[in-house]
């Protein structure tokens, strides 16, 4: 049976836009033993999935153990990343691999852009209903 997408709605965040809302999507993310759920903003316009500092620590990631470095761009230019490989679930989906450049900073927001979310699931926005579904790519 093919799988169906799953509708959410907008919701308040940090970092919000002049209504208010934002496309936050439930994700819990898991490393060996541990995981956390939080919101991410689901990001069209953002070339990478982005993991601020203590999120990854709060999975188990340890940061010296993180040898790739990554370069952000736009105003996180100045903030050191490196590659993070985690397990993500999203809804009822399957878990997925998401790579992500871990920040070493709490003053980025929690992001899941085109590299490599966008990659694993497709998503459609329905904007005027504040809304939008996500579904694994097959």
């Amino acid at each position: 049976m093919p799988i169906s997408a799953q509708r959410f709605s907008y919701s308040l965040g940090e970092h919000v836009t002049d209504d208010g809302v934002l496309p936050r999507l439930p994700i819990t993310l898991s490393l060996g033993k541990r995981s956390r759920s939080e919101l991410a903003l689901v990001d069209s316009g953002a070339s990478v999935n982005v993991l601020p500092y203590t999120l990854g620590l709060s999975v188990g990631a340890i940061w010296e153990q993180q040898t790739i470095r990554l370069d952000l761009g736009g105003n996180l230019a100045s903030v050191e990343a490196r590659g993070l490989l985690v397990n993500a679930t999203v809804a009822n989906f399957s878990p997925a691999r998401l790579v992500f450049a871990w920040a070493n900073s709490d003053k980025v927001p929690f992001i899941l852009g085109q590299m490599n979310f966008f990659q694993m699931f497709d998503v459609c926005f329905f904007r005027a209903e504040f809304a939008f579904e996500v579904k694994p790519r097959s």
